[in-house]
């Protein structure tokens, strides 16, 4: 997949050829105040040469106990007592998936499908706006892309302007309020919005609004945003836009359309990705990966820059800097686990990143073995480049069923680690009698790791080695992704050793975080480490607290105050300085 060159974001707005579409009603024309031209460094290739030792790991501490955490359980009961939930795999959870399209005739079903090839991203809501007639006609509902939508839905969207989201939530039941892209009309017409990502002074902006005479109908921290843009003073829209983004805090990869815009917009950090692509026939095409441009037949172009706004129009596509931007701080989770690996994010190939992980594992904790397997299928690649390294055969032991819905009833007689036994099948003629290593991307809370240790032992493993192609957890994360909180990251609570001897496996070795950042190069500085550092990029003021059991608000209630419990402030010190100079910013 050829890409084209990226230039840099013009201080102006730029303009290229023009595409050839039937032009909308007229818009407000401006000429932007010039900006200063960002800084790209050079992005090089993968490399395990160029490791280095020179990161010393952080300590983080614990934070005390979620104070609501003892009103709730990890798991839906069945009336009868015996439901299990069958997707706590206690992984980390990427929230959402972005698309947008502009000047495709058939936009709403290209949308449906680049939704489709998103849909890791986000399972349990999907919903796609699509401008005809200047109108935006919306449908969203609870549910995968393929149960929401069907041909006669679609035929309810025409028109060659659309924009699509994909939506994850671990809060009870998904309610269709809550399922993107948003819709709102305000006195200069109507705008529609899909965010991946997590604002991190929510509450904040939020207070202030309601305090203006806000009223809002979810407690998505994504309807802020719609807010921001019809009470902004700025002038034309794409301005409102800037304007809102600059009273933004935290990860923000967003998708805006108007009765004749497109917009993309990515926060000054670049914590989650979005890209750039277009089809045959000229159409503009963003999505959150490139997997979603393959299904599509649009070739990739580029990333959307940090900090940038890209606005597609009948003028063409024009860029301009969002603000000016710091260092940029991309999710590293994206190569670890969230992203296919057959997508290419922040400019590498998540199969390469993930096999060179492997590799280095295979020297830098290595072990006598007579096979090795992964826990599907987030582990392959990784195993893959384990395998090559050490020269031993790689074999599917562990077949996963994707046909598992998120709850099933256990019969009344207990079937011991029955949730990772409906989902992960062992191969006994793989593993009796053999020395097997095991590699996963990440382990959370280590209760699914430790089941699936037993598993393999029963099955007639003569040893088991886990390896882990991420270094530890020992932070929650708040950009954007669905990670308990620190007091349940196992990471966070024990030592190697320690972990060992709770999964019960023979050895246990983690992704060295030097290691890491060495394989990265020079790009190593360009990205955010906080789940394994606890340093976070954003400082989050306002915590969005994770209860046992993955509990995360998502805007499931729709009133502020009965989500007030699920916030608590900050339990890090600031400097007074930094603080007023935060809330003068903010409010």
């Amino acid at each position: 997949m050829a890409a084209a060159k990226p230039s840099p974001i013009s201080s102006s707005i730029s303009r290229p050829t023009p595409l050839h579409l039937t032009p909308p009603q007229s818009s407000p024309s401006f000429s932007p105040k010039t900006l200063p031209k960002p800084s790209y460094p050079h992005r090089t290739s993968l490399s395990h040469s160029t490791l280095s030792h020179a990161h010393h790991h952080s300590s983080f501490t614990a934070r005390s106990q979620n104070p609501i955490s003892s009103f709730f359980s990890s798991s839906k009961q069945h009336p009868d007592g015996r439901s299990i939930d069958c997707d706590d795999d206690e992984k980390p959870r990427e929230e959402c998936g972005v698309v947008g399209i502009y000047g495709d005739p058939e936009a709403s079903r290209l949308c449906y499908l680049a939704l489709h090839a998103l849909q890791h991203r986000g399972q349990e809501g999907a919903g796609i706006v699509c401008v005809q007639d200047n109108v935006l006609q919306s449908i969203t509902g609870v549910g995968l892309v393929s149960e929401v939508f069907n041909q006669s839905k679609l035929d309810q969207l025409p028109g060659d302007l659309a924009i699509g989201h994909v939506r994850y939530s671990t809060a009870g039941q998904s309610m269709l309020k809550n399922v993107q892209p948003f819709v709102a009309g305000y006195r200069f017409g109507s705008v529609g919005v899909a965010h991946n990502g997590n604002l991190v002074n929510y509450g904040a902006l939020r207070a202030m609004l309601e305090e203006n005479g806000s009223i809002f109908n979810t407690s998505s921290d994504t309807e802020v945003v719609l807010h921001l843009i019809a009470i902004s003073k700025a002038r034309p829209f794409l301005l409102r836009i800037v304007d809102a983004c600059e009273q933004l805090r935290g990860a923000y990869s967003m998708v805006f359309v108007t009765q004749d815009k497109l917009v993309a917009v990515r926060d000054p950090h670049g914590f989650r990705p979005l890209v750039m692509g277009r089809r045959s026939n000229g159409s503009v095409v963003f999505a959150s990966e490139t997997c979603a441009l393959d299904l599509i037949e649009a070739t990739y172009e580029r990333e959307v820059f940090p900090g940038e706004v890209v606005v597609v129009d009948k003028d063409g596509v024009q860029s301009l800097c969002l603000m000016a931007h710091p260092e940029p701080k991309q999710c590293i989770f994206e190569h670890i686990y969230f992203s296919l690996p057959n997508s290419v994010v922040f400019g590498r190939s998540v199969y390469e990143s993930r096999r060179v992980f492997g590799e280095i594992l295979a020297t830098e904790a290595p072990v006598e073995c007579d096979v090795v397997i992964a826990v599907p299928d987030s582990g392959v690649v990784a195993a893959l480049g384990y395998a090559a390294k050490a020269g031993v055969p790689f074999q599917q032991g562990l077949i996963r069923s994707h046909y598992v819905g998120r709850t099933f009833i256990e019969p009344s007689q207990k079937i011991r680690d029955f949730g990772v036994k409906l989902k992960l099948s062992p191969v006994r003629a793989v593993l009796e009698g053999k020395r097997v290593v095991v590699v996963d991307d990440s382990i959370v809370r280590g209760t699914t790791s430790s089941k699936i240790v037993r598993l393999l032992k029963e099955a007639g493993a003569k040893e088991v080695h886990m390896r882990i192609a991420s270094p530890p957890i020992i932070g929650s994360c708040y950009y954007g992704v669905d990670t308990p909180s620190s007091e349940e990251l196992i990471s966070n609570r024990m030592k190697v050793e320690e972990i060992r001897e709770f999964i019960g496996c023979d050895s246990l070795a983690f992704l060295p975080f030097d290691s890491l950042q060495g394989m990265l190069g020079t790009q190593a500085p360009n990205f955010c480490y906080a789940c394994f550092t606890g340093n976070y990029p954003v400082e989050p003021r306002e915590d969005k607290v994770k209860r046992v059991g993955d509990f995360k608000d998502d805007g499931m209630t729709g009133s502020f105050d009965s989500i007030d419990g699920a916030w608590i402030p900050a339990n890090r010190i600031h400097k007074q300085e930094r603080d007023k100079e935060f809330e003068g910013s903010v409010l």
